[in-house]
Parts: C-alpha cells; structure tokens; sequence
C-alpha cells in the first residue's frame, strides 16, 4: 500500500491508522510525518521564534511518537494527541532555554560570530523591506512573528492552535488539558494582545479578522 493509499486510509479509518503504526509499518509512519511535521514545525517555530529549534521540536516529537504509540488508547484523536506532544516538547525546550539564560553569561557588546553563538539565534528578522525587499507576504509574516513572540505564552499557544492550525475549541482543549471556557478565554485575550501588538508595530488601527 502506498503512503498516499494510507493517508486515505487514515482520514476514512483512524484505528486501521494507529494499528499499522503500533505494528510498526514504516510506511505509516512515513505517511503520519508528512501528514503531521509542517504543522509540528509552525506550532513550534511560533513559540521558540526560531527555525533550527522548531526543527529539533519537530525531531523530539516524531521521536515521542514513535515510542509511545503503543501505548495511544484512543482517548483522544490521533490528531490531538500528537499535537499535544508537539505544545509539550516545544514548552520543553523553550524553559530549557530560559534556563540556559539564567545561567550563561553573554556580553551585549559582542557581536554573533558564527552558528555557536546559539543565544543570538531567537531575534526575530527584521522585517523592514531593503532594497531587494522580501515579498510582502514574506513581510507580514515577519511582523506576525514578531507581534506573536510578545504575546504571553499561554495565550499565544492557543491562538496558534486556533487561529493558524484550524484546531476546534475541543481539540485544543484536549492538547492542552484545559476546559472549554478557558481555551476561549485565553483565545479572546490572545487576540487582543496580538492585534494590540500588531497595531504598535504597523502603527494604525486593524480591522477585526476574527469571528470564531
């Protein structure tokens, strides 16, 4: 059976799914990473702020997957499980970082030099357009980030889960472990911080793209 064969499968049968990834089928699982590792990536990249540890989230997660789909009994959907671990190893690594800070000592005055210089990795590039400026889709994703990173985590996770990863109120409040009122509260304040912040960075007011 192709990956294509068993990505079918899985949308019309999740057990027949999770069952050829229990027995260990390569080619599920080949099937579940391309299925699952650019919205692992995007929910990843959106709380670190940074594209090498998104990449080694995305790693941990297949990783966790693979060892604990045996033991996935169904409780929730294969979806929301694996996006749970997804929010899980990337808070992981984001505290592991605030740690390293705590500890390292970096001199502002030095400038980065080199891809050893890990602690410069998290800056978010500057969106200004330059002379052979980005497209503008390139841009405003840019500024997106940068709005998303100062709003506070436990908001900003469940408007990315939401608003950028299509997730329903009850599938987030699964992956999170959260009620129903308060994955919509968070999401309520969420918004308003990232269009507060948004409105700071384009400087003039945005009319409102949320309705759900």
């Amino acid at each position: 059976m192709s990956n294509l064969e068993i990505g079918l499968d899985y949308v019309n049968n999740e057990i027949a799914f999770v069952n050829n990834l229990r027995v260990g089928s390569e080619e599920a699982f080949e099937t579940l990473v391309g299925l699952y590792q650019s919205s692992i990536y995007s929910i990843a990249f959106r709380v670190l702020g940074d594209a090498s540890e998104a990449a080694e989230v995305v790693q941990d997660t297949f990783m966790k997957i693979h060892k604990g789909i045996r033991g996935f009994r169904g409780e929730c959907g294969l979806k929301t499980w694996i996006y749970r671990i997804a929010v899980s190893e990337s808070l992981n690594r984001q505290r592991w970082w605030r740690r390293w800070r705590q500890r390292a000592t970096i001199s502002l005055d030095q400038p980065p030099s080199g891809d050893s210089d890990r602690g410069h990795k998290l800056d978010v590039p500057d969106s200004r357009p330059g002379p052979e400026s980005c497209c503008a889709t390139k841009e405003m994703e840019a500024v997106v980030q940068r709005a998303l990173k100062s709003v506070s985590l436990e908001f900003r996770i469940v408007v990315v889960l939401r608003d950028i990863e299509g997730l329903s109120y009850e599938e987030i409040g699964e992956a999170l472990g959260i009620s129903l009122g308060t994955v919509k509260s968070r999401l309520w304040r969420g918004r308003v911080e990232l269009r507060k912040r948004l409105e700071e960075v384009l400087g003039r007011p945005l009319e409102s793209a949320w309705s759900g």
